[in-house]
Order: C-alpha cells, then structure tokens, then sequence
C-alpha cells in the first residue's frame, strides 16, 4: 500500500520534531463512525449494515459482512469477550451482539420507542451503556445491560429530567466516557451539558457548560477522561465548520467545572477526541470533517497536522499509532 510522507510536525514547548506517515487501510463505499482496535485489526461499524476489520499490519487481511438485510445505519461499536457489540439509530433499534471468530450475529434487544437514537456505546466495568434520545417525557434514556449466563440483563437510569431539545450526537462514538464508578456523558441541541452517572447509586445529574448551545446542530460532540479529574471535551455547530468559539473546554475536577479553551484560535468543528495513551492528559488529537489538530498542553492551544477531510473517528493503538475513519476509508498515522 503506497504511504505518503505529509508533514514535519513541532510538538509542545520542546519544539521537538515527528515524522508523520499516513497509509491508506481500507476503501469502501460507507461511513464510519465507530471503530475499535483489537488485535492488531481495525473493526467497524457503518452505513448499510456494514460490519468487519482490516488489518494495521496487512491491508489484504480484512473482512467485511452485513449484519442485517435491512439499511441499518451503525454508530457504536463495543467489545468484549471475543463479542463485539453495536446498536443500530433510529427506531426499532437492535442490539447487536457479533462473534468475532465465527461472525455470527444475535439479537439481544429491540427498542422500537418512537424516538429511539443511541449515540454511542460504551464499556465500563463489565458493563455497556448507551444513551439515546430522550422520548416525549424527557426522562434520561441511559441503558446499561450486561450477559450472565447467556441472558440479557437491561436497565436504564432515568431519575434525571433533560432539558426541551437536549439529546447527543451520533458523531463518533465517543460522548460517553468513563472511570472507576464514574460516568460522564455529552449532551448538546439547545442545552450542551454533562450528566454526571454514579454507578454506585444509579443516579445522574447534570451539570452546565459554557459550551455553545441553543439550536439542535450545536454542543458538545466527543469527550475523553484521564482518570477521574482531567477532561475534554470537543465540538461545535455542525451547519457552522469553521466557527471555532466555545467549541473546546476542560475540567480539572471530575466534570463538575468546564472551562473555555482556545475559543477563536482552533480549527473548528470537531466530532472525536482522544488523549494521547502515556501523556496523562497533556496530548490531545481532536478531528472533525475540516481538519486534524493536535494539542500538547492539555487543550489549551492547538497546531494543525493536516488539511484531511471526510473523517470522523479516531482511535489511539499504543502512543505512536493513530486510526482515523470516515467517508469511504479507514487511514493509519504512524508518528516516527
């Protein structure tokens, strides 16, 4: 697979130099916007009921199946116990369980309430929760389910009231997060806020954000955690790219306080953020469908590394190796 060599990059107040190396995985006609590293392998979700891996080793190594005969669109993606497992938007939504061997597919779940969106899907802790669009009573549509035994456990957290045309996006997979018997998850629309879960009680608040806000295209669309005090949070107006006000904070103290960052001096819009694995926080990519920019001092200013559009999700595998998806492909970044 032919590679390019883009960009001399300078990182951080050391000013020291990487190499960066982009090979091109896997084309197709889809969109991703959920992916998971295991294995060495690329898995995703997509449009058209797309499912499979490609490997970061050998482009000739993947796989690629239609989970369903129907047009289901997929946006989460979680795995665990050789089981990867995706829920469909829009109503009904299936729950979706896939051996990763033999690829055979089952349904756990349906959810055909009216207003059925899950936004991403999340593992913590032996669990996977997803949070959906609210339906007309506006009670907080957090599932969590598990399997015990070859049974299907579900439970949704709804003590929590969200606010008239308050829901999340389906951007990359990547509005919830989580650490230890904690969870945060990403709201936007017309109130951009973060719900705050305990996973001891079962109960979530949720506190506000100086995050832009009000109309349905707006808000918060990704968030990432270290630990249980350093978050991110990335987003912005979607019918707006290239406004970059208010589109990026950070909290030092567990999600109760978010603060403004780079407001006016970044590259835009974003749909995924992630921190660097071994940074503690301190190095940041954050991607959207203009551009990709890096920050290495905790969010607080930003330097792009490319002009790339089209790309939606992002996933670290180790410190030096990134995978990006989106329209129609799935690219490797080698830092050297």
């Amino acid at each position: 697979m032919k590679t390019l060599q883009i960009l001399l990059l300078m990182l951080g107040a050391q000013a020291f130099s990487q190499k960066m190396e982009t090979t091109t995985l896997l084309k197709d006609k889809i969109s991703i916007r959920a992916i998971e590293v295991v294995d060495d392998k690329v898995w995703y979700s997509g449009t058209d009921a797309k499912f499979g891996y490609v490997s970061l080793k050998d482009t000739l190594d993947k796989k690629q199946i239609r989970i369903s005969e129907k047009p289901l669109q997929f946006r989460t993606l979680a795995y665990r116990g050789n089981c990867f497992y995706l829920i469909n938007v829009e109503s009904p939504a299936y729950f979706y369980k896939v051996n990763k061997l033999s690829f055979e597919t089952t349904i756990l779940h349906t959810d055909a309430d009216k207003n059925a969106f899950y936004d991403a899907l999340y593992l913590h802790k032996k669990k996977f929760y997803s949070f959906s669009d609210p339906e007309s009573d506006l009670k907080l549509k957090l599932a969590s389910f598990y399997e015990k035994k070859s049974k299907f456990h579900l439970n949704y957290i709804q003590n929590l009231i969200l606010k008239d045309g308050e829901a999340a996006f389906a951007a990359s997979n990547t509005n919830i997060s989580g650490w230890k018997n904690k969870l945060w998850i990403a709201t936007g629309g017309k109130a951009s806020r973060i719900i705050l879960a305990d996973l001891k009680t079962n109960l979530a608040r949720a506190v506000e954000t100086p995050f832009v806000q009000g109309s349905s295209s707006q808000g918060i669309y990704s968030i990432d955690f270290y630990k249980d005090q350093f978050g991110i949070a990335v987003g912005g107006d979607y019918t707006k790219q290239a406004e970059n006000t208010n589109n990026i904070a950070t909290t030092t103290d567990g999600g109760e306080i978010w603060q403004i960052q780079a407001s006016g001096k970044n590259g835009g819009y974003k749909t995924c953020v992630k921190i660097r694995p071994g940074s503690k926080g301190k190095e940041i990519i954050a991607i959207g469908d203009q551009n990709i920019e890096f920050s290495s001092d905790y969010g607080k200013t930003w330097r792009k590394l490319s002009d790339e559009k089209g790309l939606y999700a992002c996933a670290w595998s180790g410190r030096n190796t990134l995978v990006l998806a989106g329209k129609d492909r799935i690219v490797k970044m080698d830092f050297k």
